[in-house]
């Protein structure tokens, strides 16, 4: 037994530095709980893909997981960079990034298809059509793969075989991704509305009006639910008592908020369209710090152990420093960063709109 303790400890460890969907976790924290990178990065590899990523990596196993605006769902090996496989959508894959779970990834293409594909050979499993594009992030939860669509619906199939379980029809397009949480998925709307639905039969059980276009996705901590929009103000939700409890706004600047936020020390932080990144006080909704780049932030920032990386159209990806807003590395890619780093095994991936995958560590 003694020899099984460090064994389980060293498999707890893996299963940890994994980051196996957009945002890391379904409650779309973008928090690393493990395999944190060095605080000196240096490029280890750059993959070529020769088209445009709107689609962010994900980590699962020492494999690299991405859609392509070529229409390939690509599986890169993390440590070398070299290709693994191909598996061709048929149609371009934008913002939707790949989730992947038991041996299965799932992404969403241009054409309002949701493929299902296996992750050891990049074999086609199954796919099911919706009317209109997919821009949202599937999530796994409950034995369910959940993911909008801009055809107003927010989808539930069985992740293993693809039968549809219920489907969810709003008032506008979804483009954000579900958090879920104990059973329930949050969803942020194009139709101004923040809502509940219940996984296993695709009940809403609250809405809260927004008032506001959202193309974020929420980020769930607590009985609190957080997300920007495009009414220029970032809003703290009480899921508990499902009511808008704060409302930021920067005091200059009025522009939208695309990127999805983490939560870091108490701090919520996300990107803006203003070109900075802004830190705000989890309780209150004041701001904290703001740190300003070169161009509009669409990217998710990630954190680990104190820090936030973040790219920006102003095609540089940086590391800050989550207590302050230091600056505590750059990298110039050359080409706008829309696409969210993911984090996992002491490494940090992110894409490139103009077809590069790059990877980071010690």
């Amino acid at each position: 037994m003694r020899l099984l303790i460090p064994a389980l400890t060293l498999l707890s460890s893996a299963l940890l530095a994994q980051w196996p969907q957009f945002r890391g976790n379904p409650a779309l924290t973008g928090v690393a709980p493990a395999g944190a990178p060095p605080a000196q990065l240096k490029l280890l590899w750059t993959w070529e893909g020769g088209q445009q990523f709107e689609s962010s990596p994900i980590l699962a196993d020492g494999v690299v997981y991405i859609g392509s605006g070529a229409g390939d769902l690509v599986a890169i090996d993390l440590a070398s960079g070299k290709t693994k496989w191909k598996y061709a959508a048929g149609s371009e894959i934008g913002e939707s990034t790949p989730a992947i779970a038991n041996g299965i990834v799932y992404v969403g293409d241009l054409k309002g298809v949701l493929h299902a594909v296996n992750a050891s050979d990049g074999k086609g499993l199954w796919k099911y059509q919706t009317a209109t594009e997919i821009k949202s992030s599937p999530v796994v939860a409950g034995g369910r793969v959940l993911v909008g669509s801009y055809d107003q619906n927010l989808y539930a199939f069985e992740a293993r075989t693809g039968k549809l379980a219920w489907k969810y029809e709003t008032t506008g397009p979804i483009h954000g991704t579900p958090a879920i949480k104990d059973g329930v998925a949050y969803v942020t709307g194009c139709d101004e509305h923040f809502r509940a639905i219940r996984i296993t039969d695709g009940k809403e059980l609250f809405e809260v009006p927004s008032g506001a276009y959202t193309g974020a996705s929420p980020l769930l901590a607590g009985n609190m639910a957080y997300f920007g929009t495009f009414g220029n103000e970032v809003y703290g939700v009480d899921m508990a008592a499902k009511k808008i409890v704060w409302r930021y706004e920067h005091p200059v600047r009025k522009f939208p908020y695309y990127s999805s936020a983490t939560l870091v020390d108490g701090k919520v932080i996300l990107g803006g369209r203003d070109k900075m990144v802004h830190a705000i006080d989890a309780r209150t909704g004041k701001g904290v710090w703001t740190f300003t780049t070169r161009s509009r932030v669409e990217s998710s920032p990630a954190a680990a152990e104190g820090r936030v990386y973040i790219g920006s159209n102003d095609g540089r990806f940086y590391v800050l420093e989550a207590a302050t807003g230091k600056k505590l590395w750059e990298y110039e890619a050359g080409a706008a960063l829309s696409s969210s780093p993911a984090i996992g095994q002491g490494k940090v991936v992110i894409a490139a709109q103009d077809g590069r995958v790059f990877c980071f560590g010690g």
